[in-house]
């Protein structure tokens, strides 16, 4: 159910459990190879731009993929 060693997304199907238009209160826990944060829900990758390891901030979900998604931060 939750991501797997590489960071993919185990869950039940291939549902992903976040979907387009979802908001969220999120903590970016690291950074991507291109500077983007990396946030978790129940395991799931969330790549959010503009972002740093630590920060806490509210997101929504603009693109939902099979094993990860983007957000952008609400301001």
């Amino acid at each position: 159910m939750y991501g797997d060693r590489y960071g993919g997304y185990r869950g039940y199907g291939n549902e992903a459990p976040v979907k387009v238009g979802e908001r969220y209160t999120v903590k970016i826990e690291s950074l991507g190879k291109g500077g983007d944060g990396i946030a978790k829900i129940q395991g799931f990758v969330i790549f959010v731009p503009n972002t740093q390891v630590g920060d806490e901030v509210e997101i929504v979900i603009n693109s939902v993929k099979r094993k990860f998604a983007f957000a952008s931060v609400i301001e």
